[in-house]
């Protein structure tokens, strides 16, 4: 399930309708920091860096506002954790004091099981302390009967040079000569570069390799994970690869719309992980979900769609071309930094395709759920702006549209015959 809406309803709602309590092996959690700070993600169109409001990190009622908040949250995800299940909640040097003091009380003491301590090269140095280099993780049980399988690292010897101690294997590589050991809590990750095939421009975007080895750690195929701050959609990208079954949520549409493209993009390019992309409840064999809990403002785009019929030759039925014709924005001042309306506004008045990021056609729209058969994502700033189905008569088609900034709209065109 991908799942847009404000996470606490959305946990309600798991615990409530769909009988979720203690379904749930892992939880990852990278909710905001307590930073202070606004963050943007960085879209682009036209061959130009747009800056885009992604999420706000600023409390006006101070901590107090912040602990309330996540604590509320916490006490659903421990209703949702299974009883052999772990949950990891992903901070820095700013509330991290504070909120394990809070999870001693919500998990219990004894089921504390590791702070993580991620260290990477990348972020902020200052003149009067020393460079802030790490994340925390903070690693708690439900029941202290959690599921674990221990990783290993390399430990290189002093020196680099052979031990030859009886009973211990060794191995040598370029560096030198190691012994491998049951891995330690301090992880030295790089961050997702800027050239990094990975790289999806959302602020704050998390490594696919640190959410791995969590996940290696602490669940096997076909488990149950979820991320209830998804952000740019790493968990889900991880659990698709690696055969995990997710749940994954933020109330921000740019965050779900890099999520379902991000899944999108590991079904097109032949990973074996069986996923597509629906809108609204849908066979839960046919891939994965797309829910919409949040409260849908007017929408700020609009698109138009044609359709182009070629005959066969003796023969009833016709090649279906849908095409993207146009698309227009609204409302950029909700969404994009100041600076980079002239920008937009431009490229909508010159080349308005460019600012469309993903969409799909449903060529059988029976209800309120869109089942696309055809997905296109912008990949390299290329999209496809038609596609093309045999049909033996009249049909419905419902084409979505979302651009780079997360914004989306629906389009019902009817060929009649």
């Amino acid at each position: 399930m991908v799942i847009c809406g404000d996470n606490k309803g959305v946990m309600k709602t798991l615990l409530t309708e769909y009988n979720m309590a203690g379904k749930i092996k892992m939880i990852y959690i990278d909710p905001p920091f307590f930073s202070k700070a606004d963050y943007d993600a960085v879209v682009r169109a036209g061959g130009e860096n747009i800056r885009h409001r992604a999420y706000a990190d600023k409390w006006e009622k101070g901590l107090a506002a912040y602990l309330k908040m996540l604590t509320a949250r916490l006490y659903l995800m421990r209703d949702l954790l299974a009883d052999d299940g772990l949950i990891w909640v992903h901070l820095d040097w700013h509330a991290a004091h504070y909120v394990k003091v809070f999870m001693d009380e919500i998990f219990g003491e004894k089921n504390f099981v590791n702070e993580i301590v991620w260290t990477y090269k990348s972020g902020g140095s200052g003149k009067k302390h020393f460079s802030r280099k790490h994340d925390t993780i903070l690693v708690y049980s439900k029941t202290g009967k959690y599921q674990f399988f221990p990783q290993q690292e390399k430990s290189y010897n002093r020196q680099l040079k052979p031990y030859h101690f009886k009973g211990v294997k060794e191995y040598k590589d370029d560096v030198g000569w190691y012994t491998m050991v049951n891995m330690k809590d301090v992880w030295n990750i790089d961050m997702v570069g800027r050239t990094s095939a990975e790289r999806t421009g959302y602020a704050t975007q998390k490594p696919e390799q640190l959410i791995a080895r969590m996940m290696e750690s602490c669940t096997k195929e076909g488990d149950l994970c979820a991320d209830f701050f998804c952000g740019s959609g790493t968990l889900a990208a991880v659990a698709a690869a690696k055969k995990r079954r997710f749940i994954v949520c933020d109330s921000g549409r740019l965050a779900v719309e890099n999520t379902i493209s991000r899944l999108s993009r590991l079904s097109q390019s032949g990973s074996d992980n069986g996923f597509g992309s629906f809108d609204g409840a849908a066979d839960p064999e046919a891939g994965f979900r797309v829910y919409d809990m949040s409260k849908r403002s007017k929408p700020s785009l609009s698109v138009k769609v044609g359709i182009e019929a070629e005959p066969f030759p003796a023969s009833e039925k016709v090649l279906l071309r849908v095409r993207l014709l146009s698309l227009s924005e609204r409302d950029l001042a909700r969404s994009v930094a100041e600076k980079a309306h002239q920008t937009v506004r431009k490229i909508v008045r010159e080349s308005p395709l460019e600012m469309v990021s993903s969409w799909s056609v449903d060529f059988d729209p029976r209800d309120q759920v869109h089942r696309p058969e055809q997905v296109f994502t912008r990949t390299k700033e290329v999209l496809p702006e038609f596609c093309e189905k045999i049909v033996s008569g009249p049909c419905h088609i419902r084409v979505k549209v979302a651009d780079i900034f997360g914004n989306t709209v629906y389009e019902r065109i009817d060929y009649e015959g």
